[in-house]
């Protein structure tokens, strides 16, 4: 089997955002003109998250997802206040091919029955946000890593993969846009824990630590936002008249404390190591 290489795209309002452990969020630019980079890169996948969802009770990336899906011709996922059976099949309908699911089906695990069954497993995500708490257990947190549901972390990802989800993606909210790399021993836990696919997220900072959710944490595929993002900014503030599209004055000499962690790599630097790994991947 393929390991797959996902670019991660939180969005806000209009704009792709970033920030770190879910918290300060910068505008870099619009989605759309990062999606079409990847996809024309060689990336596997993308995921859309819609960074405000939880706050407003909608996903407010429909338009957006058409757009995508008109001119990218690889799977996209799509999540962020997704509620009922309605929500997954209007997702679904502006050209998403799956949809990734927090905070309603740790509210109602039932939902996780009912989207499978109606749209196929294959098609429903979990997204599970998990912070490590004082005992050294990790929560499952929901609202975009705002409120802890108090659930463990492994053990929800167990009962979701028996309850019908396709597939888990397990972000560490501690990593997520450190550049650390990822959460090693949460990625394998959760790897250990269910037999369906599993998507290491937030944290990388390196190509080698991509290439170690893989070999080390036991993933399926690995999503990457922060090191993507900052490496193409820098590139389209020099090539475009791009600055206009973001507040992207801090990556500027790659002096601020969120971008010194991040190695510039393009998506065929990163599969050559992958590659080089005995990782078998798509090559590009």
């Amino acid at each position: 089997m393929y390991s797959r290489l996902i670019a991660r795209l939180d969005i806000k309002g209009p704009n792709l955002v970033k920030g770190i452990q879910f918290e300060g969020l910068r505008v870099l630019g619009l989605p759309e003109i990062f999606a079409r980079h990847y996809y024309e890169n060689g990336i596997d996948e993308l995921i859309y998250m819609d960074a405000v969802a939880s706050l407003y009770g909608r996903n407010s990336l429909l338009e957006i997802i058409q757009r995508t899906a008109k001119e990218i011709f690889i799977p996209l996922t799509v999540g962020g206040g997704i509620k009922t059976i309605d929500d997954i099949r209007s997702v679904l309908r502006s050209g998403a091919d799956r949809v990734c699911i927090n905070t309603a089906a740790i509210q109602r695990p039932e939902l996780i029955k009912e989207a499978s069954l109606s749209f196929g497993s294959s098609t429903i995500v979990i997204s599970i946000e998990a912070k490590k708490n004082k005992a050294g257990r990790y929560e499952a947190y929901t609202d975009y890593g705002r409120d802890s549901s108090g659930l463990d972390a492994i053990e929800w990802a167990s009962e979701a993969a028996q309850l019908g989800a396709g597939e888990i993606i397990i972000t560490s909210i501690d990593n997520d846009g450190t550049g650390n790399g990822f959460d090693l021993d949460l990625t394998r836990k959760i790897s250990e824990a269910v037999t369906i696919p599993v998507i290491a997220s937030g944290g990388p900072g390196t190509i080698e630590h991509i290439s170690d959710g893989i070999t080390k944490g036991n993933a399926n595929a690995v999503s990457v936002g922060s090191m993507l993002h900052y490496s193409l900014a820098a590139y389209l503030q020099k090539e475009t008249n791009f600055s206009d599209q973001g507040n992207i004055e801090y990556l500027k000499g790659n002096t601020h404390s969120g971008t010194r962690n991040f190695q510039t790599a393009d998506i065929a630097t990163i599969k050559q190591n992958m590659i080089h790994k005995g990782i078998q991947c798509r090559e590009v």
